[in-house]
C-alpha cells in the first residue's frame, strides 16, 4: 500500500494522523485487516506544483475569492523545485473546492 502523504499533530492527549493513500480501496481493507480503528473518512486536496514564491499564497487566493473557507493546510517544499500541500475544507465545500482547483 503506497501513501501519497501523511500528517500528524496533537489533539489533547492523544494524537491525530491524517493518511493520504493512493488507493483507498486497498487503504481500507489494510485497515481491517490490522484491526485498526478509524475515524469517518475526510477529504483532502492534494496540491503539487512549481516551487515558487508566492505559489501556496495563490492558491489559498483561488479558494478565498470562491468563498471557500480552508480549515487546515500543510504544505512543504518537496525538493527539486517543487511543493506540495494538503488542504482540507468543510465537507459542504468540496465539491466546489475541487472545481475551483480544478480537481474535477
Amino acid at each position: 500500500m503506497d501513501l501519497l502523504a501523511f500528517t500528524g499533530f496533537p489533539s489533547g492527549r492523544r494524537a491525530q494522523i491524517d493518511l493520504i493513500p493512493e488507493d483507498v480501496a486497498v487503504f481500507k481493507k489494510a485497515v481491517k485487516a490490522a484491526k485498526l480503528e478509524t475515524r469517518p473518512q475526510k477529504f483532502v486536496f492534494l496540491v503539487r506544483g512549481d516551487d515558487r514564491k508566492g505559489a501556496v499564497a495563490e492558491l489559498l487566493k483561488t479558494l478565498a475569492e470562491k468563498k471557500i473557507n480552508v480549515t487546515a493546510i500543510d504544505a512543504v517544499a518537496a525538493g527539486t523545485g517543487r511543493y506540495a500541500a494538503m488542504l482540507w475544507v468543510e465537507p459542504k465545500d468540496v465539491n466546489k473546492a475541487a472545481k475551483a482547483l480544478g480537481a474535477g
